[in-house]
């Protein structure tokens, strides 16, 4: 089959690698019909780098067509349609039991200290081979796929796997009360969707920061009031000018560990590509640090008793946090990998009844598989106002 396979850092190639094939009798075969690219993609082809193995296949965001099942599977048959969620859970252990998909513990990652297994994500999370190919292996078959019906294109049902689980909980874990006032840093993927998600649960007053202007527009579309700059003193300033100087009663960082900013962790990601990954992947489990530009303005911008919401990845382990500042303001935190079955409960009736939320229209490209070394660039460099690609085998 063909794939996209990681051959190190900002490489990523369509090649021929063997079919997937049944290994455990819960096991089905899905032949991929679409597949997202994700910001979380971009990490292993930058900082995640030295977690990564050449040729492995990268993908946490597919749907498709079930075309082999397990002999004990019962919950899907051949030809029925599924999403394929990026946590890879079993759905009948303790933590899943309690809707903490992404820390399934069957496929935690005890070696390396990590939750759940992920379709398509480094050594950390199983190295799983992912969905941006043209067949999938999916464990679990009777409890992880999740099953679509027929008639609606792809686009609607795709983000169940990643973009709309983890944006639902981002904004639930927000927490914002009733004629609050919720701040979205960063209209990639996941804060578009956030916006959207926070107006359909009925939050009165979503706020967008970018410095994209497709990005911008394409959330004032929607009715989110936007701040068109990403420097902290001007977007702590305009949160407090619309919240009678309080701020925000919510921020979501959509962002994590890409946003620009700090000049010391710039220079420390930039630096680990001139070491061995051997070396790097060490030195990162220890004292790895990101950029935490996004985080220090979520920290400033919310209001005192306020909750920050982290969507966005960090993979640092020696991030410095601001703890006198954040203790005496009181803020909340939450924040963690979605538990997509969680939400699924709740998001599928509205994608099966509607499309409130803009799921047939979010995707900024569709390309070919065949395409994907250039649609990576392309979203890597934000040009061509590409904001959400998906590949279709």
């Amino acid at each position: 089959m063909r794939a996209v396979t990681w051959h190190g850092r900002g490489d990523v190639r369509v090649e021929t690698v063997p079919d997937p094939t049944i290994q455990d009798p819960t096991d089905v075969i899905v032949e991929i019909t679409s597949s997202g690219i994700c910001g979380s993609d971009l990490h292993l082809i930058e900082v995640l780098a030295p977690f990564m193995t050449e040729g492995d296949i990268m993908g946490h965001e597919p749907m498709g067509i079930v075309r082999e099942v397990g002999r004990e599977v019962t919950a899907v048959k051949v030809g029925d349609r599924v999403v394929i969620p990026f946590n890879v859970s079993c759905g009948t252990c303790w933590m899943c039991a309690e809707g903490l998909f992404s820390q399934c513990e069957t496929t935690q990652n005890r070696s390396s200290g990590t939750g759940a297994s992920l379709f398509g994500y480094t050594k950390l999370y199983g190295q799983v081979p992912g969905g941006q190919a043209e067949y999938l292996r999916v464990p679990f078959g009777n409890t992880l796929p999740i099953k679509v019906p027929d008639g609606l294109p792809d686009d609607r049902f795709v983000y169940l796997s990643d973009v709309l689980p983890t944006a639902w909980q981002a904004v639930r874990y927000a927490a914002v009360p009733p004629s609050g006032t919720l701040l979205v840093l960063g209209l990639g993927p996941i804060g578009d969707m956030c916006t959207r998600v926070a107006q359909h649960l009925g939050i009165e007053q979503v706020w967008g920061v970018d410095s994209v202007p497709e990005r911008l527009e394409r959330a004032r579309r929607r009715g989110t009031r936007t701040i068109g700059t990403t420097k902290q003193k001007e977007v702590v300033a305009a949160a407090r000018d619309a919240t009678d100087g309080r701020g925000p009663d919510a921020v979501i960082d959509a962002v994590g560990m890409e946003a620009h900013g700090s000049p010391f962790a710039s220079a420390a990601q930039k630096a680990s590509a001139l070491m061995p990954d051997a070396i790097m992947e060490k030195v990162m489990t220890v004292a790895g640090i990101d950029r935490m530009a996004a985080l220090n303005t979520a920290l400033e911008a919310v209001r005192r008793g306020g909750t920050v919401s982290l969507s966005g990845v960090y993979g640092g382990a020696t991030d410095p946090l601001p703890l006198m500042r954040m203790f005496d303001k009181q803020i909340q935190i939450r924040m963690g990998q979605a538990n997509v079955w969680r939400w699924v409960p709740d998001i599928l009736p509205i994608l099966t009844e509607g499309d409130p939320l803009g799921v047939d229209e979010f995707a900024t490209h569709r390309v070919p598989l065949e395409e994907a070394r250039q649609a990576y660039a392309d979203f890597r460099q934000k040009k061509d106002g590409t904001v959400k690609v998906l590949l279709q085998p």
